[in-house]
């Protein structure tokens, strides 16, 4: 058995390696935009397995900013920062994070395989279970004071404030704590508002959160228990959802379904509308399936696990489901395929040039099924009277060096008070911090 796992894992990195290391954009794959063209699925018993090595940054080296940005460090140093969220006074909150324990997840040969490759990519640390507060008092881009603002979480990830209440979305619940303006610590036991979907297996683990604008209600995701429903439709129940919690009465419902892995989150300027960026599914091709932005219907149903972009079904999930396909929503706007995009926030700054009032930043932490690599870097999607428009544009790039390693990964993105980006790297263990060139 030992051998047979062996020689699955060294068909993978075989395979990886013999691919192109290059970072892949829209300009050489099908899958983004707003009407992105879909080949044919294909299918395979060894699904391909090209995930980055995990290097880290060289000493001095940065990322990559677009042509009129500059890129710093806001903070090091930390413990796999996945998500950001800005208070209102400027501080920024960290979740430094990773996968609960699931020891149902990923098992027999297959499951062995992917543990290996994705403790290649960093992937496999423990979780630090912490919400770090960092403050750049002086405004000088740098933050000068890093506390742990609550610890001994489950796998914390989503944040949201809603005035005086610090809600944290752990991987199995809701948690409510008390905040007063300026807290560094929060001591106070949390209390649970919801409990959410995990178990054994808890597959998409990472749990976010968006609080509505008046406060009176909070919007969770849930990813899938699997990729394509193999694990069967029970394990399903209350996942790939967005779930909307009414907060004075602790009532629950399903707002949206379909959403394989729902994770950024975000309302609109212009619109007012929810919009999610969300994970397709994987083993179709290198360039099926697209991850996708889209807003958020209450009530809509987005295709998964019977059905992908809409009408196009998964064959590979039975028992089908024909009259679910025809309700099935087009998303928005196209990602690309396997580009992981998970981090979201709608740039509502003025420090940046007005043509990015609206639009979308996408942190796309990057490709494990596909032999040339795509993500890796972070996105902006522009936006026009409410709706994405155009192709998407590099803004933060560089994660891969020359060999195809992984210098580090982005995944959530956060506007802080002064408009500049936040990036989460939790590889690099940074949280960088883009502005416009010559401006702090």
């Amino acid at each position: 058995m030992r051998l047979k796992i062996l020689f699955l894992i060294f068909s993978f990195v075989v395979g990886g390696i013999r691919a192109a290391e290059k970072e892949n954009g829209p300009s050489d794959a099908p899958g983004f935009g707003p009407q992105p063209a879909l080949p044919a699925p294909e299918h395979a018993f060894i699904p391909t397995v090209h995930i980055a090595p995990a290097q880290g940054w060289p000493e001095g080296v940065t990322p990559t900013a677009a042509a009129g940005f500059a890129v710093g460090a806001f903070a090091t140093g930390l413990d796999h920062p996945r998500w950001l969220y800005v208070l209102p006074n400027g501080d920024v909150l960290v979740a430094e994070t990773n996968a609960p324990p699931k020891p149902d997840d990923g098992k027999g040969i297959k499951g062995a395989a992917m543990k290996f490759m994705m403790k290649r990519a960093g992937a496999a640390v423990p979780s630090a279970n912490r919400i770090t507060l960092l403050r750049d008092a002086d405004g000088d881009g740098v933050a000068e004071l890093r506390t742990v603002l609550l610890q001994n979480l489950n796998s914390p990830f989503g944040l949201a404030l809603v005035g005086h209440d610090l809600y944290v979305a752990a991987s199995d619940a809701v948690l409510r704590f008390p905040y007063t303006e300026g807290d560094t610590q929060i001591a106070a036991p949390g209390v649970k508002v919801m409990d959410l979907p995990a178990g054994t297996i808890n597959h998409h683990w990472t749990k976010n959160i968006i609080a509505s604008r008046d406060g009176a209600h909070l919007y969770v995701t849930v990813g899938s228990n699997s990729n394509a429903a193999e694990n069967g439709l029970a394990v399903e129940t209350g996942r790939a959802a967005i779930h909307e919690l009414d907060v004075a009465t602790g009532r629950s419902r399903i707002f949206a379904s379909g959403l394989r892995n729902p994770v950024g989150l975000g309302w609109q300027p212009q619109s007012g509308a929810l919009w999610t960026a969300v994970n397709e599914r994987d083993e179709l091709g290198d360039d099926l399936v697209p991850d996708y932005l889209t807003a958020v219907h209450d009530g809509a149903f987005y295709g998964w696990p019977y059905s992908y972009f809409g009408p196009h079904v998964d064959e590979r999930v039975k028992p089908a489901n024909p009259a679910a396909v025809t309700q099935a929503v087009v998303p928005d706007y196209a990602l690309g395929a396997h580009t992981a995009s998970l981090g979201l926030a709608f740039y509502d700054g003025v420090l940046f040039p007005e043509r990015y009032r609206g639009g979308a930043f996408v942190g796309q932490h990057g490709s494990w099924n596909r032999k040339t690599h795509s993500g890796y870097k972070v996105i902006f999607v522009r936006f026009a009277e409410g709706k994405p428009t155009g192709m998407p544009e590099d803004i933060l790039t560089g994660f891969l060096n020359d060999k195809g390693e992984a210098r580090g990964r982005p995944v959530g993105v956060a506007v802080d008070k002064n408009g500049a980006l936040l990036v989460a790297d939790d590889v690099g263990n940074v949280v960088w911090r883009l502005a416009r060139a010559g401006t702090k």
